[in-house]
């Protein structure tokens, strides 16, 4: 009894934990049999490919199919809570990376249905919570957290400024001009702003055309101005994080900015001045 509770307790570290090395190992194999069943996927969809090499990549989807069950069994298997995990975003996630595979076997029109196995790349962001990744994902949330409001303020500006634009443009070229409604003029004038272009609308008057290049000069004078706030924020988050100290006696180097103990050993992350 007690030989099977370690081996499923080992079972579990090994599947959910990324921090260790039978994880990382782990997650390392699964990443490359996620890679390898979505260029599967992607291959079965070429025309050339599937009439020639159909039975040898249904073959191969099958294994993959088989893989992703076992897989799936022994997280549940391993889980404390298996209902919560079969239940929760990613448990749903490696349900339907085995479905499409069953109700081929027994529907041939599901094949349609193995579409949703390139929802097996969202396991993927689950292997990427190594230690490494979710470092940086960190910058980028910090980043993201900080520009926040800066960034709505400047969405409002543009939205703003693309309906003034696109009302204008409504009333100096008209429906004759292909500006049927202010919505279309809209339109025009985000496709015009973000530089674009797409050509299907275009301004034949010259007090359109000249408020056109007034939309060009904008569009160029703005659009970079949130990769500058997101840019200052990533290097503000950046440069706090590099300020932090590492714990003296454990080691451990992802303290929440200002602590004064390590959350780990509670060791005290500076020295005391004599």
């Amino acid at each position: 009894m007690d030989s099977s509770k370690n081996w499923r307790e080992e079972l579990y570290v090994m599947i959910f934990q990324s921090d260790t090395v039978a994880g990382r190992r782990f997650d390392g194999i699964l990443l490359l049999i996620i890679l390898a069943s979505i260029v599967i996927v992607m291959l079965d969809s070429i025309d050339a490919v599937h009439q020639n090499y159909a039975n040898l990549l249904a073959y191969i989807e099958w294994g993959f199919t088989v893989i992703f069950a076992i897989e799936y069994g022994l997280r549940l298997y391993c889980s404390p809570k298996p209902l919560r995990y079969a239940f929760s975003f990613y448990g749903l996630v490696d349900l339907l990376a085995i479905v499409p595979g069953i109700l081929a076997l027994y529907y041939a029109d599901a094949q349609y249905l193995l579409i949703i196995r390139i929802i097996r790349m969202l396991r993927i962001f689950r292997v990427l919570k190594l230690g490494p990744y979710l470092k940086q994902a960190n910058y980028l949330m910090s980043a993201l957290h900080g520009s926040k409001q800066k960034i709505v303020v400047f969405l409002v500006s543009v939205c703003t400024l693309v309906t003034v634009f696109g009302t204008l443009m409504y009333v100096i070229e008209g429906p004759e001009h292909g500006f049927t409604s202010i919505p279309k003029g809209i339109y025009w004038a985000i496709v015009t702003l973000t530089t674009v272009g797409f050509g299907d609308i275009v301004p034949k008057t010259p007090l359109g055309q000249v408020v056109s290049s007034l939309v060009m000069i904008t569009g160029y004078s703005i659009i970079a101005v949130p990769t500058g706030i997101f840019t200052a924020e990533l290097a503000n988050a950046m440069r706090g994080e590099q300020l932090q100290q590492d714990c003296p006696v454990c080691q451990k180097n992802s303290h929440e900015h200002g602590a004064a103990f390590c959350s780990r050993c509670g060791n005290a992350l500076f020295k005391k001045l004599e």
